[in-house]
């Protein structure tokens, strides 16, 4: 059965490029909402599976704002989309515990794996049996500290480089605060980063895990709170 995709884009060739990558990854997309009012009359009419979200929509209301309300009444995953974001849009965003948060431009691949997490992490209820060796995180998310996997149930989760990177040094550290100054050294390295660099980094691995896997104090660093 072919998974339903709704998107949510105010730039109509942006949504039309995405569009076209969708079908070509064998996905049918229900409709391409420009803003809020549309977004939550395509949900009642075409019933997605999964919902492609602009975060920067040029309406009175954001994509955050269209997801709380769809959320209201509907369990549909979210999985936002754009092109740069600040700590306050990133934490309204959190609390909508999305599938993932894909920066423009994103590969095919990207899109296409998170895309199946989400409708997987929807529609699967019943929690298979797990290898005994893999850590428990909580909330059905398992690590492989060996191999450095990330696990939802059964499902393997793909990690970028430095995600795998984050989510190495924040398990090792034992539920410790690791300081933002002591993960940019870590990651990066001698490297010189902008503000954000690190700060969506952060986000993008929250969004993939549960967002109260990974506790984030302002101005401070972050943290693992593994909950068994």
């Amino acid at each position: 059965m072919m998974n339903k995709v709704l998107i949510v884009e105010d730039e109509t060739i942006v949504a039309l490029e995405i569009k076209k990558v969708l079908e070509k990854l064998d996905f049918i997309v229900t409709d391409m909402a420009t803003g809020y009012d549309s977004a939550l009359e395509s949900v009642k009419r075409t019933k997605p599976d999964i919902i492609l979200m602009d975060i920067d929509l040029r309406d009175n209301k954001d994509g955050i704002d269209v997801a709380k309300q769809i959320q209201k009444n509907n369990n549909i995953p979210i999985i936002y989309t754009t092109a740069y974001s600040d700590e306050k849009t990133l934490n309204r965003a959190i609390e909508t515990n999305p599938v993932t948060y894909l920066i423009k431009p994103f590969k095919r691949e990207e899109l296409k794996s998170n895309i199946l997490l989400g409708i997987y992490k929807s529609k699967n209820e019943v929690v298979p049996a797990i290898d005994k060796s893999l850590m428990r995180l909580g909330f059905d998310y398992y690590f492989d500290k060996v191999n450095d996997k990330l696990y939802y149930k059964d499902m393997f989760i793909k990690l970028g480089l430095k995600e795998r990177q984050l989510l190495r040094i924040l398990i090792r550290a034992n539920g410790a605060i690791v300081t933002f100054e002591d993960l940019e050294y870590k990651i990066w390295h001698n490297h010189t980063i902008s503000n954000s660099t690190l700060r969506t980094l952060i986000y993008r691995l929250r969004s993939k895990l549960h967002y109260d896997l990974i506790e984030t104090i302002s101005n401070v660093g972050c943290r693992v709170t593994i909950n068994e």
